[in-house]
């Protein structure tokens, strides 16, 4: 058993006004937690939205806590934090890497409701040869719980970097369920009618940046922000002040 990471830091959280005439659901990513997009939050916020950021289901508290969710129960607890925000008029949907694909299939399932979708560093396809290998093998070649080891987060900022909460390891059966969901996500991306962003750093360690462009081709009519800096976790890392511009500027539409 490994000790829980600390609930101050992963902990959902709403912020902003509740009478905002604009509500917006932010998305965190795989094996992340609600952490890695709190300065987004904060400035979205500020600006006057009113912002809820869930926990999914397994994340942000203990490994163990990973070997019994799925990716159905990722996108419905993304779907039931969506249902929340019902009495919004405008509720956009933002997601950061896993967040992103799930955000995808919101704005297809629900196209008249979400107003604006932000993906930010979606990981439509994986940087890592490891991953891709796996991808093609199948969850077939699992034998019993496999774990795979994480020793960090992919920020260029040092003291971001040195705060992040990281899971230790986590399930290899996960994996599968990312690529099951990024396979969904693939399929939903040419219905996409709400107006997008995509967001994403050239230097991502975590996504391909190649797909990051497919997907703009993808995705009719969306806008493609690239950083030269910055690497995965776009909010927590060096342009998080002009992505946090850039995407209320977006949703304000």
């Amino acid at each position: 058993m490994a000790f829980p990471l600390d609930p101050a830091r992963t902990s959902p959280f709403d912020l902003g006004p509740p009478e905002a005439s604009t509500a917006v659901l932010l998305l965190h990513g795989f094996t992340g937690s609600p952490w890695e997009v709190r300065p987004l939050a904060e400035s979205l916020a500020a600006r006057g939205f009113f912002v809820r950021t869930p926990r999914l289901p397994g994340h942000g508290t203990t490994p163990e806590d990973m070997l019994w969710v799925t990716w159905r129960d990722w996108l419905a607890a993304a779907e039931a934090s969506f249902d929340s925000l019902s009495r919004w008029n405008r509720v956009c949907v933002a997601g950061l890497s896993m967040g992103g694909l799930l955000g995808l299939l919101l704005a297809e399932r629900h196209p008249k409701r979400v107003s604006r979708l932000v993906l930010m560093a979606p990981v439509m396809r994986v940087r890592q040869r490891l991953g891709r290998v796996l991808g093609a093998l199948g969850p077939g070649m699992i034998r019993g719980a496999t774990w795979l080891s994480k020793k960090g987060t992919d920020i260029e900022d040092a003291e971001a970097r040195a705060q992040s909460p990281v899971l230790e390891r986590y399930p290899l059966a996960r994996l599968f369920d990312l690529f099951e969901l990024q396979r969904l996500a693939a399929r939903a991306a040419p219905r996409i009618t709400t107006p997008t962003l995509i967001a994403a750093a050239v230097n991502d360690h975590v996504v391909d940046f190649s797909s990051i462009e497919a997907l703009h081709q993808e995705v009719d009519g969306s806008q493609l922000l690239v950083f030269q800096r910055g690497f995965h976790i776009l909010p927590q890392d060096v342009e998080r002040a002009r992505l946090a511009s850039e995407v209320a500027e977006f949703i304000d539409g």
